[in-house]
C-alpha cells in the first residue's frame, strides 16, 4: 500500500494506467492528484477523518485546474467535437452543477459585409451571455456522456458573393447558433447567433438579424449596414458580436463625404474566465464588453470570444474583440469570431471555429502548481500545461524548473481545383528523446525576473477556394517558445499543397511539405521538409489526363505523404494519403483529458499530413493512398481528408490545435484549411 498524506491508496507502482473499457484507471497515490486525493496531502486545509468532499469525476477535452477564491475548479476545454463523460458524482457538500460557455462557429465574410460571430451562451454568473442577457442556469450533472459538437467557421467569399454561415456548437441540450454570413450589396446580411453585415447602403442592403434578438434567448447582436456615396467608395457593414451590434446600422449612417469616417467595425464579443483567472482561451480585448473593434482600450486581457468581423475596406475596418477578423482577414480559430468582409476585389475572411468550455468545483483551497500559463492538469507525477493559444509560462516557484516540451506549428492548407495536393503538417520540436529525429534542449526556467517563456501558437494555413485557377494552399504559421537568455525554439510552419489545374502545381516546403498537384500530364514537385528533423516531405500527384487529376498527400511528422495513384494503380484513382503523425509519450496520455486525436493506434496523435483529392480521396494521416470515400470523417491525428471525385463534399479542414494538414478539394468545392498548432510543457509535480 502507498500513502498520499493521510490518505491510504494503491501504490503508484500498482496503479492501473487505464481500464479495459477505456473509462480510465483506478488511480494511485500520485497518479491523478486532483481526482485521487490531491487535496488531502499533509499540510493542506482539509485533513479530517472519513471520506473527504470531492467534486464529480469526468473526462473529455483539455483539462484546466485552477483556484478561484477558496474553491478549486476543473474546466474541460473543447476545440473539437467529442464528449464530456461524467463517470461519478460528487462526495459531500460539493455541488454537481456544471457551468458552461458554448460558442457557435463564426460566419464567413462576404464581398463587402463582415460576418457575425457564433452564438454565445453562458451560465457563468457575472458574464454577459450574449444579447445583453443574464447568465443561464447551470446543468445539474448525472452519470452519462454529454455529446460535444464544435461548429466550424464559414468560408469567406469575394467577387459579388455572399459568405457562408457558421455551424452550430452544442453541449448536450445547450446549442449555440452559427454566425450569420456577410453579404454583397443589395442583399440581407445572414441571420445567426450574431447577424452578418451587408454592403453598399443606401444603394442596397439590409441588416443581418441576430436570431431571437432582442429578447431573453438572444445569443448575440445584429450586423450592420454598409455605406456608400454611390460614386467613389463602398464600405461593408460590420458583423454583430456577442456584446454589440456591427457598425454601420442606421444610427451610424452619414451620407456623402463624411461617410468614410463612420465606424463599420465588427461588434465586440464577451470576456470569459470560465477556464481560469489567467485566460487560456480567446483573444485580448478591451477592459469591458460593448463597443466595436477599434474602441479605445488600455487593457490587454485574454479570454475574449465571439467578436464580429469588420466590414470590407482594406486596411481600415477592424474585427470585434473576441477573434473577429478585420477587413479581408480570417477570424481566429476556436473563438467563434466572424470573418472580415472583402472589398476592392478582395475575398472575405473565413469564420473562426467555435468552442465549448465546461467547469465544475472539485475541492477546496490547496497548494498551487509551480508555474502559471495554459490549461493545467496533473497526471502521473507530472504537472502538464497545455497551450492552445498564445500566452506565457511563468515559473512561480522558488527554484528553477526543468521542463519537457512539445511544440507543433500550424498545418498547411490544401491546394485547389481538380487534383489539388494536400497540406503538410506543422513542424514538431521537442526535448523528449525519441519523439522526433532531433531533440532540442532548453535550459531550466529560472526564478526571479525574467522567469517566463513566451508561447506563440501558429495558425493553420488557408485552403484554396473552389474555382478556376484557385491556387496553392497557404502555409501554416510558426509556433515559437522564447525566453530568457538563449531560449528560442521555432516549430516551422506546415507547407501548403500544390494547385491542380492551373499554375503553379508544386507543393510548398515546410516543417512537413505539402503534396503536389497535377496539371495536364505534368505533376508538380512535392514540398520538401525544410528544415530537416521536424517532419517529412509531401507525396506526388498523378493524372489520367482525361477526367480526374489526383493530388499527393501532405507530409506528416512521422512519415512522408503518399503518392496519388492514377486509374489502374492501387487503389485505382486514389488520392495520396497524408503522412502519419506522432503520438504523445505515455507520460502525457492522461485518460481524463482529450489532448490529441485518434490515430493508427489509440488516441493522443498530432501533426498528420492532409489527404489528396482523387476518385477515392486520400485519408489524412494514414500513410496510404485512398480510403476516404464519403467525406463524413476526418483522418488520423485530426488531419483533413481529400475530396473524392466530383462529389458534393470538398476537402476537409484539419482540426484546431492538431497541427495537421488540410485535405485537397475538387473543382466545385473548397480545399481544407490546416489545423492550428499547440505547445505542451510538463515538469515533475
Amino acid at each position: 500500500m502507498g500513502y498520499l498524506g493521510r490518505r491510504i491508496g494503491v501504490s503508484q507502482a500498482k496503479a492501473a494506467p487505464s481500464s479495459s473499457d477505456g473509462a480510465g484507471g483506478t488511480g494511485g497515490g500520485i497518479l491523478d492528484l486532483f481526482a485521487s486525493g490531491y487535496f488531502q496531502r499533509e499540510g493542506n486545509i482539509y485533513n479530517a477523518p472519513g471520506a473527504p468532499p470531492s467534486g464529480l469525476t469526468a473526462t473529455g477535452g483539455i483539462i484546466s485546474d485552477y483556484i478561484d477564491g477558496s474553491d478549486v475548479y476543473r474546466a474541460h476545454i473543447f476545440t473539437s467535437s467529442g464528449a464530456f463523460a461524467v463517470t461519478a458524482l460528487s462526495i459531500g457538500d460539493i455541488p454537481n452543477a456544471v457551468e458552461y460557455v458554448v460558442v457557435g462557429g463564426g460566419g464567413g465574410g462576404g464581398a463587402y459585409g463582415g460576418a457575425g460571430a457564433g452564438g454565445y451562451r453562458s451560465s457563468v454568473v457575472g458574464e454577459d451571455s450574449g444579447g445583453g442577457n443574464s447568465a443561464e442556469t447551470a446543468i445539474t450533472a448525472t452519470v452519462q456522456s454529454y455529446p460535444i459538437v464544435i461548429g466550424g467557421g464559414g468560408n469567406g467569399r469575394g467577387a459579388s458573393n455572399n459568405g457562408i454561415g457558421g455551424s452550430p456548437s452544442s453541449f448536450g441540450p445547450i446549442s449555440s447558433l452559427g454566425g450569420g454570413e456577410g453579404t454583397d450589396y443589395d442583399q440581407t446580411g445572414g441571420a445567426g447567433g450574431s447577424g452578418g453585415g451587408t454592403g453598399d447602403y443606401p444603394r442596397g442592403g439590409r441588416l443581418g438579424p441576430a436570431t431571437n434578438y432582442p429578447g431573453p434567448t438572444a445569443q448575440g447582436f445584429p450586423g450592420g449596414l454598409g455605406l456608400s456615396d454611390q460614386a467613389t467608395y463602398t464600405r461593408g457593414g460590420g458583423g454583430g458580436g456577442a456584446s454589440a451590434a456591427g457598425g454601420g446600422g442606421p444610427q451610424d449612417s452619414v451620407p456623402g463625404a463624411n461617410a468614410p469616417t463612420v465606424d463599420t467595425n465588427g461588434g465586440n464579443g464577451v470576456r470569459t474566465l470560465i477556464a481560469g483567472p489567467n485566460p487560456t482561451v480567446g483573444t485580448p480585448g478591451p477592459s469591458s464588453p460593448g463597443g466595436r473593434g477599434g474602441s479605445p482600450s488600455t487593457a490587454v486581457t485574454g479570454g475574449w470570444l465571439a467578436g464580429g468581423g469588420g466590414g470590407g475596406q482594406p486596411g481600415y475596418l477592424l474585427g470585434g474583440a473576441g477573434g473577429g477578423g478585420g477587413a479581408q482577414s480570417n477570424a481566429t480559430q476556436s473563438t467563434g469570431g466572424g470573418g472580415g468582409g472583402g472589398a476592392a476585389g478582395g475575398t472575405g475572411g473565413n469564420g473562426g471555429s467555435g468552442i465549448v468550455v465546461v467547469r465544475y468545483q472539485i475541492g477546496q483551497l490547496t497548494a498551487a502548481a509551480k508555474a502559471t500559463g495554459g490549461a493545467i492538469s496533473f497526471y502521473g507525477g507530472k504537472t502538464i500545461h497545455v497551450f492552445t493559444s498564445t500566452g506565457d509560462f511563468t515559473n512561480t516557484s522558488d527554484s528553477p524548473l526543468t521542463v519537457e516540451y512539445i511544440a507543433i506549428a500550424g498545418g498547411g492548407g490544401a491546394g485547389g481545383q481538380n487534383g489539388g495536393g494536400a497540406g503538410g503538417a506543422g513542424g514538431v520540436r521537442s526535448n523528449i528523446p525519441g519523439l522526433m529525429p532531433a531533440t532540442t534542449s532548453i535550459p531550466a526556467v529560472g526564478t526571479g525576473s525574467p522567469n517566463a517563456l513566451t508561447i506563440t501558437i501558429g495558425g493553420g494555413g488557408t485552403g484554396a477556394p473552389s474555382g478556376v485557377g484557385s491556387g496553392q494552399g497557404g502555409d501554416g504559421v510558426n509556433t515559437t517558445i522564447t525566453g530568457p537568455g538563449p531560449i528560442s525554439v521555432t516549430a516551422t510552419k506546415g507547407g501548403g499543397g500544390g494547385n491542380g489545374d492551373g499554375s503553379p502545381t508544386d507543393g510548398r516546403a515546410g516543417g512537413s511539405g505539402g503534396g503536389s498537384g497535377t496539371q495536364g500530364t505534368s505533376v508538380g514537385t512535392v514540398g520538401p521538409a525544410t528544415p530537416s528533423g521536424q517532419g517529412n516531405p509531401g507525396g506526388a500527384g498523378a493524372t489520367d489526363n482525361a477526367t480526374y487529376r489526383h493530388g499527393g498527400g501532405g507530409g506528416g511528422a512521422g512519415s512522408a505523404g503518399t503518392n496519388a495513384q492514377a486509374p489502374g494503380g492501387t487503389p485505382s484513382g486514389g488520392g495520396g494519403g497524408g503522412g502519419i503523425g506522432i503520438q504523445l509519450p505515455s507520460a502525457f496520455q492522461d485518460p481524463a483529458s482529450s489532448v490529441g486525436f485518434p490515430g493508427p493506434s489509440g488516441n493522443y496523435w498530432f501533426a498528420g499530413g492532409g489527404g489528396g483529392t482523387g476518385v477515392v480521396g486520400g485519408r489524412g494521416g494514414s500513410g496510404s493512398a485512398g480510403g476516404a470515400t464519403d467525406g463524413s470523417y476526418n483522418g488520423y491525428a485530426g488531419a483533413g481528408n481529400g475530396a473524392y471525385g466530383p462529389g458534393p463534399v470538398g476537402g476537409l479542414n484539419a482540426l484546431s490545435n492538431s497541427g495537421s494538414g488540410g485535405g485537397g478539394g475538387n473543382p466545385s468545392n473548397d480545399s481544407g484549411h490546416g489545423g492550428s498548432g499547440i505547445v505542451i510543457i510538463a515538469y515533475d509535480t
